[in-house]
């Protein structure tokens, strides 16, 4: 049984990891969940108040960080509330439209198009904002990377 709880724990671990770069997979919860399979297959007990507090504090850092870098990037190129969104929109369906390729695809042509019909300021500040969701989202990414990481760190500090 101990075996069978640390590959349930690891592999939520990595399908948390998995979800920095694919967004639909929600990675904060799969941290989580990694947490309470330790728990119910050897003890809640090294898992204290404190432990909770800091990865709260984690996970809030994740979504701050999440929305803010999409954010800072398409602003940072130009683009508008309409580039956010659209970006944001194209990050969700992107890869199912076309899978892989659509997680790098889909922000940018959901920002271009969004400043394309929202704001018709024109094509060449469009792509500047496509290319900022862009930059955003792999920001995004790098930064979810080093806080998960710190995250399972503390977690193995603890048990």
């Amino acid at each position: 049984m101990e075996v069978l709880g640390w590959i349930l724990i690891v592999a939520c671990f990595i399908i948390a990891f998995v979800g920095t770069v694919y967004p639909i997979i929600p990675s904060v919860v799969f941290m989580v969940i990694g947490y309470v399979v330790y728990g119910l297959f050897f003890s809640f007990d090294e898992l204290t108040f404190w432990f909770w507090i800091i990865q709260l504090l984690f996970i809030a850092l994740l979504f701050g960080a999440d929305m803010a870098a999409n954010a800072f990037g398409v602003k940072k190129f130009g683009g508008t509330k309409a580039g956010v969104w659209g970006s944001t929109i194209g990050l969700l369906f992107g890869p199912f439209v076309i899978p892989v390729a659509g997680i790098l695809i889909g922000p940018f042509l959901g920002a271009v198009l969004a400043e394309l019909i929202v704001t018709r300021e024109g094509l060449k500040q469009a792509i500047k904002s496509g290319v900022g969701s862009l930059i955003g989202f792999l920001t995004s990414s790098v930064v979810k990377v080093m806080v998960l990481t710190v995250m399972v760190i503390i977690f193995i500090l603890y048990i």
